[in-house]
Formats: structure tokens, C-alpha cells, sequence
């Protein structure tokens, strides 16, 4: 940190799958001095990037050291975790709600018992982390047992989040520690039926992530990287919505439209008393939750945009087909650059109303057909929807409306919409650099949301 025009400046930086966005914070009164990006260069070393974006706020900031860096990251794939559990409608349904909330992708869910063709099918999936859970606590303890079991002895040397009935625990670390498996062992995102406890487990993965995954990408071999890193951009990002939730900003929603994937966001009140709403679920309900959606993006994820917007009965044959070329050009050139905005701006729009639909109605966590599924949200409550991402910041501020007014509009969802919600866009990327801020300065933290989102 370091002082600045008008006061202490600390320096946020985000190193997503394609861009670098650096910020510089005023952390004395949450002002945004100043901001800069650079394409990602995740195909030399990260920290080329990393060093051009700051060394752009540099030439704005004569004279002011900038060298102390807050920093997250998505690039390399962001994070694959897999979901080893008890039961698929209970244990694995709840981790894999932790897993996502944790900044996580969910690759792979697998219920039981492990066998062979269930560790082969793991294996296959590539996933950076296991979370391992199962059982209540005072529950089963075996099926937790024998997976750590078939764990150490498949030789994966993928880490493992120990995350189930707190009975086995030790045995469980003792098994995987036993066959070469680092291993992180937290208390059970379910302790009992109905209770989803997921701060624990979701700091257990974080901590995996700076510690194994980080290094494992192999994004970068400056020891700067590592240091500055505090966490996946997703986990990040909810770290800002969690403090904008404990300081009053009531039920908001965000919708970050990215090139491989979409990540939404909520903060919504329960209401105990609605017989059908995800308070009566057995794997428990997350207030405060991502959901994540491998399928949508404007860049490499762009062919499943269309896919899930025609099968969303969004547009029809005729316009699918004339997106899809567009889509796989930007599949394979996720480096493209369209003169016209266009395609990009109903790609975003068409993968933000697909993204909220999923994440408000409930979707199953691994596509459909694809493993239990998470609870819905009930967005009636919302009052602001934010829309993230660099097509919503690239375009002009009414083009970009209108990919969250669709979502606003989007009567046909088969989910609640917001009774009186407003849009923003977070044009000055600020949301990453609120969750870096939020541990060691959440008054600049809030303060800075609050005039870059709220107009405050």
C-alpha cells in the first residue's frame, strides 16, 4: 500500500480466463482512483499481464509505488472440484451447493459407494479438488470411509476436502494421508438433515485452492503470483455480495456473463412459511449462493448459449442457426474481437436469462440428467440486479440494459421475478476488488460499492 492523490491506494487485481483488470483504491474513503486492463497471458506467464495492467495504473499514478497487490483469479479453467458423497438427493446435493459458493465448477458428482467404473469416471472429469463428504454427523460412517479407502488407493494425488460426519473424520484424513493424498479435513456441511453449514468447507477449498491449485496450473512460476493471490475470483466476488448482504443492501441478485461461463449470484430473505420453497429442503438452503454454468459463455462456452436457448424455447430455428456460426467462431477465437457488438450483446443476453432461469427454478447440478439437483431461489424479493462481465462493460450503457432487462422480463422462466427490481452494470469492474478489500478494509470496501453500484 502506498500513499496517493488523495490517500493510501491498495491495488486490486483480478486475472480472468481472457482479461487483467487492475484497480487502484483510495482505501481511506473506497474511491476508485483508477483502473487498467491487459489481455490475460495465460499462454506465457500470467504475471506479464499482471505486471502490464499495474504498470498502466503506474503511468497514471507517477511517483507511487504500487507494488502491494490483493489479487484473485479465474484463469486456467478457474476451479474444478468434484463431489464424492453419501446419498445423491442428500449429502452430494448439498456439497455440491458448498462447492459452487466456494467459486468452484462442479465437474463431477458421484453418490455411494465408489467403484471402479465410479473412479474411472472421476478420474476422467480432471477435477483440481475432491470434496469428500458424507453422512450426518452421528450417521453413516462407513460409505465415508470405504470412498476415502477407494480414494487412496486410485493415485489420483488430486487434494481432498474431508467435509462429512465429524465421527470419521479422522480416520478418513488417515486413510488419505496414509496413500500419498493431501488432504484439508473440515467440520460436515451437513450436520443434520435440513442444516447446511457450508463457511467451514468453503474456507477448506480456499485454502486448497491457494495451496495446490494455484501452483498446479502452473500459470505462473513468479513467486509474486502465489503471494498475492487471495482466492478464486467466484469466491471473491461472493465475499462482496456476503458484505453488501450484512450491511443492509437487502435481497439483490448478480448475473456475471463471462466467456466460458455464467455465474449467478443472490441475496434473498427466506420465508418459512411458503410449504414449497427450498426452506423445507432436506440438503438444506444456501441465502447466500452462486450457481455456476459451464454451458454459457460468450467466448469459448458460446455453442452452448445457443443450444440451451433453443431448448429454453428462447429463439427459434431460424436465429439459432445464424448464432451458431457466430458462436463457434468465437469458440474457436475466443481472442475475437467483433467489430460489431451485436451477436455478443444477444449471446450475453440469451446466456444471463438461461443463467437466471437455472439458478431461481433449480436445475441439476451436472446438466440435465446430470447428478441431484440444487435448490431454487425465490428472486421476488430482489431489488437490484447487477450484470457483470466485459461485454456488459464494452457496450454502451443502453445496449447492455437490455440484457438485464430481459432478465427482469423473462415471464415465461418458469420462476418469480422480482416485484419492483432495478438494473445496473458494474462498469468500472468493482465487485472483485470490494470481496479483495472486504477482510482488511471494509469501510473502503462498502464504500466503494456503494458509489460504483449504487450511485451512492
Amino acid at each position: 500500500m502506498t500513499t496517493g492523490p488523495r490517500g493510501p491506494l491498495a491495488v486490486c487485481v483480478d486475472v480472468g480466463s481472457t482479461y487483467t483488470k487492475a484497480a487502484a483504491v483510495d482505501v481511506s474513503d473506497g474511491a476508485l482512483v483508477a483502473r487498467a486492463e491487459h489481455p490475460t497471458t495465460v499462454g506465457t506467464d500470467v504475471m506479464r499481464g499482471v505486471d502490464a495492467a499495474v504498470g498502466a495504473l503506474a503511468g497514471r499514478l507517477p511517483g507511487h509505488d504500487l507494488s502491494t497487490v490483493y489479487m484473485c483469479s479465474s484463469a486456467g479453467g478457474g476451479l474444478r472440484l468434484a463431489v464424492v458423497g453419501y446419498e445423491a438427493l442428500v449429502s452430494a446435493e448439498a456439497a455440491a451447493r458448498v462447492a459452487t459458493s466456494a467459486g468452484a465448477r462442479v465437474v463431477h458428482v458421484a453418490a455411494g459407494r465408489l467403484d471402479g467404473a465410479a473412479v474411472a469416471a472421476l478420474r476422467a472429469a480432471e477435477p483440481d479438488v475432491v470434496l469428500l463428504v458424507g453422512g450426518t454427523d452421528g450417521g453413516d460412517a462407513d460409505t465415508i470411509r470405504h470412498n476415502a479407502g477407494r480414494l487412496a488407493a486410485a493415485r489420483l494425488r488430486v487434494p481432498v476436502v474431508v467435509a462429512g460426519n465429524v465421527e470419521a473424520r479422522d480416520d478418513v484424513a488417515a486413510a488419505l494421508t496414509a496413500g500419498g493424498v493431501p488432504v484439508v479435513a473440515t467440520d460436515n456441511v451437513l450436520p443434520r438433515i435440513g442444516v447446511l453449514a457450508p463457511a467451514r468447507a468453503r474456507a477448506a477449498i480456499r485454502e486448497v485452492f491457494l495451496r495446490h491449485v494455484i501452483g498446479g496450473k502452473r500459470l505462473s512460476r513468479d513467486r509474486r503470483f502465489a503471494a498475492a493471490v487471495r482466492g478464486a475470483t467466484p469466491d471473491v466476488v461472493l465475499t462482496a455480495v456476503e458484505l453488501l448482504a450484512d450491511t443492509g443492501a437487502g435481497d439483490f441478485a448478480v448475473v456475471d456473463v463471462g466467456g466460458a461461463t455464467t455465474d449467478v449470484y443472490s441475496v434473498v430473505t427466506p420465508d418459512a412459511e411458503r410449504a414449497d420453497g427450498p426452506a423445507r429442503e432436506v440438503a438444506g438452503a444456501l441465502w447466500r449462493s452462486r450457481t455456476v454454468e459451464g454451458d454459457l459463455g460468450v467466448r469459448w462456452s458460446a455453442p452452448g448459449v445457443v443450444v440451451a436457448a433453443r431448448a429454453e424455447k428462447l429463439i427459434d430455428d431460424a436465429e439459432a442457426d445464424r448464432l451458431a456460426v457466430a458462436a463457434a467462431a468465437r469458440a474457436e477465437r475466443p481472442d475475437l474481437l467483433a467489430d460489431d457488438v451485436t451477436v455478443d450483446l444477444r449471446l450475453a443476453q440469451l446466456a444471463a436469462v438461461v443463467a437466471v432461469r437455472r439458478h431461481a427454478r433449480g436445475e441439476p447440478a451436472g446438466g440435465p440428467g446430470g447428478g441431484p439437483r440444487r435448490g431454487g431461489k425465490d428472486l421476488g424479493g430482489v431489488r437490484l440486479l447487477i450484470g457483470s462481465g466485459g461485454v456488459l462493460r464494452h457496450a454502451s450503457a443502453d445496449r447492455s440494459a437490455t440484457v438485464l432487462d430481459a432478465v427482469l422480463a423473462d415471464h415465461a422462466g418458469g420462476w418469480r421475478l422480482p416485484r419492483a427490481a432495478a438494473g445496473r452494470v458494474d462498469r468500472t469492474y468493482v465487485l472483485a476488488a470490494v470481496g479483495l478489500l472486504a477482510g482488511d478494509f471494509p469501510d473502503a470496501a462498502i464504500a466503494l460499492a456503494r458509489r460504483e453500484l449504487y450511485g451512492q
